[in-house]
């Protein structure tokens, strides 16, 4: 396990920046961020069905991949670039703000999502690459991507601001405090655990944990 160089903290939040005005670039909410990827998604897929033709199985076996594709990434963001090992000090403090920071207040709402500004350049980057690859296909992919993405942060948030609201989602929810609260160099999928399966990472405390916000 990674030594923390602060202590969890299950109340309040971090103050990134003396300005108001840089903070508030810091926080969204899934109101926000719903709002700006579902009518994205739906205009794509429309302009797939609508305008290029495809036929509807087509879009939905690319959309699919897509959305398998977005638990190989999320895998890889978190354990390969959120959790990479910084020694610079304005590098460490880039990894504090990009991801560290969520470690620390695991319960603050409105940095569990990332910021609009940042989700949204993200998003370029990756549809362009996506349609280098896939040409007319990245209208089907990038919406099953997006809808991973979506489900990813749902699923986050409500691990960390509610209880499980049913008995058999206990698991799920013991698998991410896991990754917070015991080991952060394992347990690096959110919506799903199968790349830690692949990549050996499954958490050593599985089953054995009951208390989630146990520092």
């Amino acid at each position: 396990m990674e030594t923390q160089e602060y202590k969890i903290k299950n109340k309040g939040r971090a103050q990134l920046f003396e300005s108001k005005k840089m903070e508030a670039f810091t926080k969204t909410s899934p109101q926000v961020i719903f709002s700006i990827y579902v009518p994205m998604i739906i205009a794509m897929l429309f302009y797939s069905i609508a305008v290029l033709n495809v036929e509807w199985y087509s879009a939905l076996l690319f959309y699919a991949a897509g959305m398998i594709f977005w638990t190989f990434f999320e895998y890889l963001m978190h354990r390969f670039v959120f959790h990479h090992h910084a020694e610079g000090e304005r590098m460490k403090k880039f990894m504090y703000t990009a991801h560290g920071v969520h470690h620390e207040y695991p319960r603050d709402k409105d940095r569990l999502f990332l910021p609009p500004w940042a989700s949204l350049f993200l998003a370029t980057i990756l549809f362009t690459i996506f349609y280098l690859v896939l040409n007319a296909n990245a209208f089907m992919f990038f919406p099953g991507f997006l809808s991973g993405y979506l489900a990813y942060g749902s699923m986050h948030y409500a691990i960390h601001a509610f209880n499980p609201p049913f008995k058999f989602m206990k698991a799920w929810w013991r698998y991410h405090h896991l990754h917070h609260y015991k080991d952060d160099e394992s347990g690096f999928g959110v919506s799903s655990p199968m790349w830690d399966h692949v990549f050996g990472t499954v958490p050593k405390h599985l089953g054995k944990f009951d208390n989630p916000e146990e520092n």
